[in-house]
């Protein structure tokens, strides 16, 4: 199994000014061939990798700046440029801006890297053109490297190396018939359907302080200047903090959670849609702004897509399947007899059910959390985890008389809409 081992470079002033160098130099190839790129999809036609990397290496013999970097990172540039292409369309991939992108390039090549331990706190790793570079060595490596990435981050440099540890996703879990549903939410980062709160303050009160003096700051210096640069360093330093203490909540969680349950459902939320601005356009602003924005960093700061990601990379290792289910309902329907109404969330936390005959009182976040639970469990029983492809039928609770709750099995007993057929997964909007 392929996996990432990430550790904090030492680098010579000299290898540093190297890795400059080369993320100068593949941050100019991405940008010369994304516009080549548009003009030929202006003209009609399309530009692959091969005849890129082809220019690229005629380029060579005219701009000798392009030799300073190895050939195969720039190789390595154009194909994550296809890649990118290809899977978001060609006048959607980003231009990388020398203040706002973060450098990397890729060492691909496992026979041109080689890698030890120099001693209890450090080791060492040679990559072509940089010869040995230090690092921390916080772990062990643990497999034969594939790969090795360096970056930037917070004004330092990483080695990311990929290794194969020849580990194998388990057949079944070590507790199988166990399941959890999470709902992840702007006040508890992941609430499970079992009531365990997960979450933690990501950044400090003084960096908060901190961080909205250097905004003010920022907004007062001239554009290129070296206060500028000096501001924006300062600014990254502690939201690479912030970020690394994210990171680490979502690790932690996730291996806790793959370690107890062997299925964990999950909504089907659509992150970059919910935190998209709504500020609109000078024709046609929006309204709510300042409250939608605040939302916005809410949402932004929970890390609910990595904590995904921690989980779908986690659950290789212990056999946990992770499913998303639809997010429909799961807040307003009531996890006890399935009535579904918008008043039965009286608040951000409680939830009370208005059926005449229930009066089920929960904290809302865990009532949503059993919703998730009971569609995940219905997904997994129906053997079927996409969104279109399937039409089998579970039961349909009680309605309002306006829109049913679709996806989510009732209670034995509940009443069902007449002539009503409702699949399972319903068909994406």
């Amino acid at each position: 199994m392929l996996s990432g081992r990430r550790y904090l470079l030492e680098l010579t002033a000299e290898q540093a000014a190297q890795c400059e160098e080369f993320a100068n130099v593949c941050r100019a190839v991405w940008n010369t061939g994304r516009e080549q790129r548009r003009e030929y999809r202006r003209r009609g036609g399309w530009l692959n990798y091969a005849p890129q990397c082809k220019e690229l290496a005629e380029a060579k013999c005219e701009h000798p700046w392009l030799k300073a970097a190895p050939s195969h990172i720039l190789q390595q540039t154009l194909k994550d440029l296809d890649r990118a292409c290809r899977e978001h369309g060609t006048f959607r991939v980003r231009w990388r801006s020398q203040t706002r992108w973060s450098p990397s390039f890729r060492f691909p090549d496992a026979k041109q890297i080689q890698g030890g331990r120099l001693g209890s706190k450090w080791g060492r790793a040679k990559l072509p053109k940089l010869g040995w570079v230090r690092f921390r060595w916080s772990r062990p490596l643990g497999g034969e490297i594939r790969s090795a990435t360096v970056s930037r981050k917070a004004g330092r440099w990483f080695v990311s190396f990929l290794v194969d540890d020849q580990a194998t996703t388990p057949e079944r879990h070590a507790m199988p018939g166990t399941a959890v549903g999470i709902d992840r939410g702007v006040k508890f980062a992941a609430v499970t359907s079992d009531g365990d709160f997960h979450d933690r303050a990501f950044i400090r009160p003084g960096e908060a302080a901190r961080y909205r003096r250097l905004q003010q700051q920022l907004s007062r210096t001239h554009k290129g200047s070296a206060n500028q640069a000096k501001t924006r360093a300062r600014m990254n330093k502690i939201m690479g903090r912030v970020t690394d203490r994210r990171a680490d909540f979502c690790g932690q969680t996730a291996g806790r959670i793959v370690r107890t349950y062997a299925l964990v459902a999950l909504e089907d939320l659509r992150i970059k849609n919910m935190s998209a601005s709504a500020s609109g356009t000078l024709a046609k602003p929006g309204r709510q702004v300042r409250r939608k924005a605040g939302l916005n960093r809410a949402i932004l700061d929970k890390g609910w897509h990595r904590l995904e990601l921690a989980l779908t990379s986690a659950a290789r290792y212990t056999g946990t399947s992770v499913v998303k289910v639809n997010p429909a309902y799961t807040s307003q329907r009531c996890s006890a007899c399935g009535f579904v109404t918008e008043g039965n969330r009286e608040s951000q936390a409680v939830f009370v059910c208005k059926a005449p005959d229930c009066g089920h009182r929960e904290h809302a976040d865990v009532n949503a959390g059993k919703n998730i639970k009971a569609a995940g469990l219905a997904v997994s029983a129906c053997g079927d985890l996409g969104t279109g492809r399937s039409v089998k039928q579970e039961p349909v609770g009680r309605a309002t008389g306006r829109t049913p709750h679709r996806g989510i099995p009732a209670r034995q007993g509940g009443e069902d809409v007449k002539g009503t057929v409702i699949p399972w997964p319903p068909p994406r909007p």
